[in-house]
């Protein structure tokens, strides 16, 4: 491991934060409340490593990687602390299971034929597809209740054996999954109550899953958000709801359900069965993603404005100015509640 010249320094309005990764500096830009999963986020995106593939050593501290056991920690806390990035990207990831290979055939080629017991292999093939085929990126909501434990949600959808199986026979690689805000996509009226549990973006540049239930404080049904993802990954290919839509749509759903060879099927917390639900109205196209942002054609967020066209960083600067409001606006509420008679 290359020596460690990395720190983080802090100013009143922003946090510079500068890692080593392989003998090289790196340095990344926040606003003041940005948290270590804006970090993770931006070596993801700048420096292609996977979360799954990312570890920071920080001193003192010691050992932190996703999903963090704290994504709530201020870059600003750990200001003067010296940080190493361990981590490989995915194009290193592919070119070692590539020169593994490599030498697994070689090796056969020239040993003799000997009679040995059967031992398992790696399927370099199919772990070359899985690291290509997969979710980039995985994204929970930070403003919402437990960040990590909606991290962890989206990390075993990424890891389910039907899920991984699907993605590589259709070549599906897509650059975010995350979890959508359940009070954006639900709506009421005379007739009752309407909630749609996913979205796709532009052919699978984004996917979004209602993974809470409205409470914010409990989890769907596993089994039924991954058979939503089928839906929503058929929307990669398909559009409209139509008949070739559907086709495809319960192939994916048998692909999966045929290879979940393990248990997968119970929540993460506790079920919870709706009427009047819907998958989604069809794949969505035009805009861009924006953390928060509502179901389709530029619906924001109560209380933010337009995030069109602005880059990551000044994304990043935005929901951390959005947290710091609303944690400013919930200790006034708290003060005022407080300082009423009894």
């Amino acid at each position: 491991m290359a020596t460690d010249t990395s720190n983080t320094m802090s100013t009143d309005s922003q946090v510079l934060v500068t890692l080593d990764h392989h003998g090289k500096p790196h340095s990344f830009s926040f606003p003041a409340e940005a948290t270590i999963l804006d970090l993770s986020y931006a070596v993801a995106e700048d420096l292609s490593i996977p979360q799954p593939n990312q570890k920071f050593m920080i001193s003192k501290l010691g050992l932190l990687k996703p999903p963090f056991k704290n994504p709530s920690l201020l870059l600003s806390s750990i200001a003067n602390k010296k940080i190493n990035l361990i981590g490989s990207t995915a194009t290193e990831v592919l070119s070692i299971a590539q020169a593994a290979n490599d030498v697994a055939r070689y090796v056969n080629r020239v040993r003799p034929v000997q009679k040995v017991k059967a031992y398992k292999t790696h399927d370099w093939k199919k772990e070359q597809e899985e690291a290509q085929y997969t979710f980039t990126i995985l994204r929970p909501l930070p403003y919402l209740p437990n960040p990590s434990r909606s991290l962890q949600f989206l990390q075993r959808l990424k890891d389910d054996a039907g899920i991984k199986a699907a993605m590589r026979k259709h070549k599906f690689t897509v650059p975010l999954l995350t979890e959508m805000n359940p009070v954006e996509h639900t709506q009421s009226n005379h007739e009752g109550t309407t909630r749609t549990l996913g979205l796709n973006r532009n052919r699978g540049e984004v996917i979004e899953l209602r993974l809470r239930t409205d409470a914010y404080d409990g989890y769907r049904d596993y089994k039924t958000i991954r058979k939503t993802l089928c839906h929503e990954m058929a929307h990669n290919v398909w559009g409209p709801h139509d008949r070739n839509f559907w086709d495809l749509c319960k192939q994916i759903e048998k692909e999966v359900e045929g290879a979940d060879w393990k248990s997968g099927g119970h929540s993460l917390g506790e079920d919870e069965y709706y009427g009047n639900e819907v998958d989604d109205h069809g794949g969505w196209s035009g805009g861009e993603f924006v953390l928060g942002a509502g179901s389709a054609g530029n619906v924001e967020s109560a209380g933010s404005t337009s995030s069109q066209g602005m880059s990551r960083r000044e994304v990043l600067a935005k929901a951390a100015e959005e947290r710091l409001k609303r944690r400013l606006e919930q200790g006034g509420q708290s003060e005022g509640a407080g300082s009423g008679s009894g």
